[in-house]
């Protein structure tokens, strides 16, 4: 019998890329000292014996293949089950990352007191303790009579726990803190996020159970750990929002299970988060009319939103100005920026330029370019947008107004808050019903569009 042999190389903790010798710089992402040592074993077996012991699959047919629907169970949140694609699917593996205290825990532990009425759930907690757990249940009322609580590190307990409680719902907080004793690495490491995410994945698949696994971020937002995690698990999905800020967002990247364009919003409080239905009344519930200001119906998957972007153009001695979004991409206001100087003969070069969209929404889809060139135009010229008007529309480098898609929720959605003016791009009006009481005016233009609206 021939034993595992042991080798040491040195592993980048950002991307995962791996080589013989110690290394400043990573080839794989460009970082600098994040090359560490790891012992790694590697399994040698002759390739008759694993023949005769490891007995593939027969291939099938495609056409053969069964369509059942895949089961799905609430989560107790209406809001999580549209990012998930309509609740959970047994079996599946999710990945919820978010910023330190954003709320990760907070919202798993409720979800786990929601779906043990009805299922068997198991959370295992590798940084807090048990009483720990208990004084947050009672906090945000997830206490449960059904819900079993486990605090372990130890993947190789975890899996005798599991087989032993046979939960249709676990949930592993944190994959940072579980460890693999079989693996020369310590917890957190590249090394052992990747086992013991994979070992999970087995879990998931084999046994049908459903798990979620909470993981850190870095400083600059992204995934602690390898990316090779984001491609292990089923979705993937992250928990935006300031610590000191009421709201919360959670998006999903990656959705083997449905959308990856829908977006739920969650509202902090003393007793846990709370699910945030009407989401555009919440946004505009503050909105003063002045010169920048102009509302943007978004739609992010099937939910559309009603946002307010806000802009201030002033002059400035100092060069180069300064050029600052927040929520947008900076790019993009850049852009927009030269089409309004070249086009519209609007001299902004020597002005500081501030963007930014209320209540911390990010937007990055074209629709929303025509509400910040009017956003822009209307702080350069102090003029206000005429009251009770929203402006959606993609606006190209020649100055013209393209279509967007999903024209007649955007407008539905702004007729239902009580706007009467809705400025869209001349050939979204063919696709768009008759509107009572609104008045609906199609543009080519840049230009037409600020002709309209002030």
């Amino acid at each position: 019998m021939l034993l595992p042999k042991k080798k040491n190389v040195f592993v980048c903790q950002s991307c995962g890329y791996d080589s013989p010798k110690w290394m400043g710089k990573c080839p794989g992402c460009g970082s600098w000292n994040t090359m560490v040592e790891e012992t790694v074993k590697t399994d040698v077996r002759h390739g008759l014996s694993l023949g005769l012991t490891d007995r593939p699959q027969s291939a099938q047919l495609l056409s053969d293949i069964s369509l059942a629907k895949m089961p799905r169970f609430s989560t107790g949140s209406s809001e999580l089950d549209r990012v998930l694609g309509g609740g959970i699917i047994p079996g599946s593996l999710v990945l919820v990352v978010g910023d330190p205290g954003v709320g990760k825990s907070s919202l798993n532990l409720q979800v786990c007191s929601c779906v043990s009425k009805s299922k068997k759930v198991l959370y295992i907690t590798g940084e807090e303790s048990l009483q720990q757990i208990r004084m947050r249940a009672e906090r945000i009322n997830a206490l449960s009579d059904t819900m079993k609580v486990l605090s372990e590190t130890d993947m190789e307990r975890i899996g005798i726990h599991v087989d032993a409680e046979k939960p249709e719902l676990l949930i592993v907080d944190s994959i940072q803190t579980i460890f693999r004793p079989d693996v020369q690495s310590a917890p957190g490491s590249v090394s052992q996020v990747r086992e013991c995410a994979v070992e999970l994945l087995r879990i998931a698949k084999s046994r049908g159970i459903a798990v979620f696994i909470i993981g850190h971020v870095t400083k600059d937002g992204t995934l602690a750990g390898p990316r090779v995690l984001e491609h292990i698990v089923d979705t993937v999905l992250y928990f935006e929002g300031e610590r000191n800020a009421q709201y919360r967002i959670l998006r999903a990247i990656k959705n083997r299970f449905g959308s990856t364009n829908e977006l739920g919003l969650f509202e902090m409080r003393d007793t846990g988060l709370k699910d945030v239905p009407d989401a555009s009344s919440l946004f505009l519930s503050e909105t003063v009319l002045g010169p920048g200001i102009v509302i943007v119906p978004t739609v992010e998957g099937t939910r559309p939103l009603l946002v307010e972007i806000q802009a201030l153009v002033a002059a400035t001695p100092y060069i180069p100005p300064r050029r600052t979004a927040d929520s947008v991409d900076i790019k993009r206001i850049q852009l927009l920026l030269a089409v309004l100087e070249k086009r519209i003969n609007l001299s902004m070069g020597a002005c500081d330029v501030y963007v930014k969209v209320a209540g911390g929404i990010k937007i990055d889809e074209p629709a929303c370019d025509l509400a910040l060139c009017i956003a822009l135009a209307s702080s350069f010229t102090n003029k206000i947008v005429k009251e009770r008007t929203v402006v959606f529309g993609e606006v190209g480098l020649t100055g013209e107004v393209r279509a967007v898609n999903g024209a007649d929720i955007r407008i539905k959605e702004a007729c239902k808050l009580g706007f009467k003016n809705i400025i869209i791009p001349q050939k979204n009006i063919s696709s768009i019903g008759h509107m009572k009481n609104v008045s609906v005016i199609g543009v080519t233009t840049v230009k037409e569009a600020l002709k309209a609206v002030f």
